[in-house]
């Protein structure tokens, strides 16, 4: 079947107020017309319209284990497969601290941080919509007057003639639309699409990673509080033993070397008490920043830490891992690389724009809505329907080439990604274990210094050893002490981490 295809009409043309009769033929408007047998080439062009020139879309292959390295031997692990959707739920409330679950949950209401990730998410999804859009047609409206003089030679005059000055008002709907051949458009979507699933996996990356900080930056506290406890008592002891040889030195009975010992000893203690309290002030600041309040508005009561009983099961399933967000996101940036491909692909292939206009043109304003001013335009106005670029220097294979190096560069980020994962989890396997032998260890030597304080204690005052002895015994338990809060505190942190490295949880899926 053959059509007939005018070419777009000249600015003269319309300016005179040339319009198409509604049932007349498009020869009574427009002087000039090319005969072409459009329809099949167009048929074919459309059938095209499905097609995608994007790599079929398999993300690479990565080594793991069958089993975690320090994972007990039973603990089995199967292959790993996306599930980053599954809820993690409030993994924290099983440390079952009630001062916790509040700070979690200011956090998730206040922080600035994820504040500023949900509205990158928001931008995601707008560019998503955005994206997405470029699949309909375009139509707008719009109505206004073009005021020109011909030139003599639009005419068919000669150069020295006179032409006159005339004003075309129009009032028109608009439509535009571009095929989507070879999937030029829908490998746009399809990448913008992962992008949006990328940020969303990124946003619960970041979700997950301020939970972590505010428990790790809790326990921190905690483990000052007990330091600072700690140290409250040796200074008191530390000051009776002080009077009491201040005493002794004014009755003559110790030299004032003892007494300047003592004295030592006190201050030392004073000295670190006073370094802790330092310290605790500047974690409390940092806690309040992770709650999105400033340090002056926020104060955490003294709590000394005690010990975590939670004991995270080792033999995990590897399910866990394919719920941590990072690895999600990591993925989710390579599929959209792969569509750029298609996208970048596309760039060698004929491009197919369609466009119309309906509406009124008139000399006169006042004519302008009579039905002999109704007139309409099918096919650009600017530019060809059908476009191909034929040399453009390589900048179309270089957007290939960067196409194909920008997916070569996030399959690697995702390989290293996982190899990443599977390294948090050893390490923090190792850590609990280890840990849990370290603290047993350091339990029995917190017993033995203590017991040889008092030994100590008995012989000075029998008169068979020094002070000294006694000094280096006190100073020997709280040595001890300050080692055993730091490893319970260790042990609390490196809880929180294995959880992190896990992605959050380690029940069922339809536990969280």
């Amino acid at each position: 079947m053959n059509y007939l295809l005018p070419y777009p009409p000249s600015s003269s043309a319309m300016a005179q107020g040339h319009v198409i009769p509604a049932k007349a033929g498009i020869q009574a408007a427009v002087p000039r017309y090319q005969k072409i047998a459009i329809f099949p080439l167009l048929a074919a062009l459309l059938t095209l319209a499905g097609c995608s020139l994007a790599p079929t879309y398999q993300p690479p292959q990565v080594d793991t284990p069958a089993a975690f390295k320090e994972a007990p031997a039973e603990g089995q692990w199967k292959t790993a497969e996306p599930a980053e959707n599954i809820p993690r739920g409030e993994w924290w409330k099983a440390f079952a601290d009630p001062t916790l679950d509040d700070l979690e949950s200011r956090a998730a209401a206040a922080n600035l941080d994820l504040k500023a990730g949900a509205a990158r998410l928001a931008q995601a999804r707008a560019l998503q919509q955005n994206a997405r859009s470029a699949l309909f047609p375009q139509i707008g409206v719009g109505a206004g007057p073009t005021r020109q003089r011909p030139s003599p030679a639009s005419q068919g005059l000669a150069a020295d003639a006179e032409t006159s000055i005339s004003t075309l008002w129009r009032a028109q709907g608009t439509v535009a639309y571009e095929a989507d051949l070879f999937g030029r458009v829908s490998s746009g979507v399809d990448a913008a699409k992962a992008t949006t699933e990328q940020r969303e996996a990124l946003f619960h990356s970041l979700q997950l990673a301020i939970q972590a900080d505010v428990a790790q930056a809790y326990f921190s506290l905690r483990e000052l509080d007990a330091l600072s406890a700690l140290y409250a008592d040796t200074v008191k002891l530390r000051e009776q033993s002080t009077r009491l040889f201040q005493r002794r030195f004014d009755e003559g009975d110790i030299s004032e070397l003892e007494l300047a010992r003592s004295r030592t000893e006190l201050a030392s203690a004073r000295s670190e008490a006073l370094g802790i309290a330092r310290q605790r002030a500047v974690a409390e600041h940092s806690l309040a920043i992770l709650l999105g309040q400033a340090p002056a508005a926020f104060t955490l009561p003294p709590l000394p830490l005690s010990r975590v009983s939670l004991q995270v099961p080792a033999g995990l399933p590897s399910a866990l891992l394919e719920r941590r967000p990072d690895i999600a996101a990591a993925e989710r940036a390579m599929a959209a690389a792969n569509a750029r491909i298609g996208t970048a692909r596309a760039a060698f292939f004929p491009r197919l724009s369609l466009t119309g206009a309906l509406g009124y043109e008139s000399n006169e304003l006042g004519d302008l809505f009579k039905w002999s001013s109704r007139a309409f335009v099918m096919g650009p106005l600017v530019g060809t329907l059908l476009s191909l670029p034929i040399f453009d220097g390589g900048a179309r294979q270089a957007g290939v080439d960067q196409a194909h190096a920008v997916y070569a560069e996030e399959a690697a980020n995702y390989q290293q990604t996982v190899l990443r994962a599977f390294k948090e989890v050893e390490d923090n396997l190792a850590h609990l274990r280890l840990l849990g032998d370290q603290t047993q260890a350091q339990d029995d030597a917190v017993g033995s210094a203590r017991r040889a304080a008092r030994l100590s204690q008995i012989q000075y005052r029998e008169g068979s050893v020094s002070h000294l002895n006694v000094i280096d015994a006190e100073r020997s338990v709280l040595q001890q002490e300050r080692v055993a809060v730091q490893l319970d505190a260790e042990r609390a942190r490196a809880t929180v981490n294995l959880i992190r490295a896990i992605g959050g949880g380690w029940g069922t899926p339809d536990a969280s």
